[in-house]
């Protein structure tokens, strides 16, 4: 069953019981279910619910740690078909428009705010696009992050007698050869799925392009996920994974983070978000570490959007407290404040083209020059493995096997490839 039809029995089923309304206070009580719970990413929405909570609305906290998301979208489906969903929830990509299609998502709430407030002015139309059903908002952008990332401890490097970030795939082989054999741990990764698939993308970025990552990745193209350049992604794949932290399966990509930080590891290939743990550990980017786009994927963004979407609640004071989520949300002064304790940059199109008024540091700046460029280019790309280029289902097919790949020392890149193909087709 494909996520579109799961979702539709969640919602025959939640018919059967009424909306819940949660008590309001003086001005409205709001439940927010989402997965920022890692040091970093707890401080920046902390930052939220003060504003919220300032401006008289009660943000009843509905954190739900692991998984990348899998964890609490369980719990948001769960609550869903009980009848009791929250009054907003971290949902991202196609996902937004399968849950707004079983009805359960507000389309009114946000009109006048998105109207008064000009989002659609305010935001790229890839951006905007994501956060809207027929038409009309039904979720709220919060911030974007760039996932083709890798963070490098430069002490580390120097250490280990590397004298510059690799810019190829084989200076990347390079550098994890030259760490190795100064004892530290090459790559740090924490062998869950989601983050095998970070992983796995970027490879695909660098060994296909940007034009085979959308035809394999975004478009599904069978020729593509079966043919020879996949073959040949999988091959450097697999090399890729020689270097990686052999302690590191099952460990969430904080502690893996932290291996960097800490100068155990030398990279980590993860999105921004991981630049929230070296703000939190009070690291200075450029200096203390540094971040490049993933070898031969310079040209190239894969992003992650976050987004709160809407769901319909019957209590007044609880759509006010929606509405007043998405005006903070969206408000230069938190998209300032979120995207700096996140790591991520902000939605907002005027803010993308002037980062150093904002006080954002060199990595941000960064990537929002490239977001900006790559947008107009055709490199912005949907990320497979968080939720913005396809449904769940899809991308679960993707996981299952890019993990057993990585983690089945006899795998065959021909062989997978087919499989690959086969997962893919039988999920959509």
């Amino acid at each position: 069953m494909n996520s579109f039809s799961r979702l539709a029995v969640f919602v025959s089923l939640a018919s059967l019981f009424p909306l819940n309304a949660y008590a309001a206070d003086s001005k409205g009580t709001v439940e927010v279910v989402h997965w920022w719970t890692s040091g970093g990413e707890k401080a920046a929405v902390d930052v939220l619910k003060a504003q919220v909570e300032k401006d008289g609305f009660t943000w009843k906290d509905g954190a739900v740690a692991g998984g990348g998301g899998a964890t609490a979208m369980t719990v948001l489906k769960s609550r869903a078909v009980a009848g009791n969903p929250p009054g907003m929830a971290q949902i991202k990509g196609p996902d937004i428009q399968e849950w707004a299609s079983t009805g359960l998502l507000d389309t009114d709430v946000l009109k006048s705010v998105a109207q008064s407030e000009k989002w659609d002015g305010l935001l790229d139309k890839k951006i905007s696009d994501t956060v809207k059903y027929e038409g009309d908002y039904v979720a709220v952008p919060v911030n974007i992050h760039r996932v083709n990332w890798l963070w490098i401890n430069p002490d580390v490097f120097k250490k280990a007698g590397i004298e510059n970030p690799p810019a190829t795939l084989e200076e990347f082989y390079a550098a994890g050869d030259k760490l190795k054999a100064a004892g530290f741990i090459p790559l740090a990764h924490g062998g869950q799925p989601w983050q095998d698939s970070t992983v796995f993308e970027a490879v695909v970025l660098s060994v296909m392009g940007v034009d085979g990552y959308k035809k394999a990745l975004v478009e599904l193209d069978n020729d593509t996920l079966t043919g020879p350049q996949m073959v040949k992604a999988l091959t450097e794949l697999k090399k890729v994974a020689t270097y990686m932290d052999p302690d590191g399966k099952g460990q969430d990509w904080n502690l893996e983070a932290a291996k960097v930080i800490n100068g155990k590891a030398g990279m980590q290939i993860m999105g921004d978000w991981a630049k929230s743990e070296w703000t939190a550990a009070k690291k200075v980017a450029g200096k203390d570490y540094q971040c490049v786009a993933f070898p031969g994927t310079d040209k190239a963004f894969t992003y992650n959007i976050d987004s709160l979407a809407v769901f319909k609640q019957k209590d007044p004071g609880t759509a006010a407290g929606q509405q007043d989520i998405a005006k903070v949300a969206l408000g230069e002064d938190f998209q300032k404040v979120f995207s700096i304790n996140k790591g991520s940059i902000p939605v907002r199109n005027d803010m993308l083209n002037d980062m150093g008024k904002y006080g954002f540091d060199a990595c941000a700046q960064t990537a929002a020059k490239d977001f900006l460029a790559d947008a107009n280019s055709g490199g912005l790309q949907p990320s497979m493995a968080h939720n913005m280029a396809t449904t769940l289902a899809v991308q679960g097919a993707f996981f299952d096997v890019v993990t057993n790949f990585i983690n089945d020392p006899n795998a065959d890149p021909a062989d997978t490839a087919k499989k690959l193909g086969a997962a893919v087709k039988s999920a959509k």
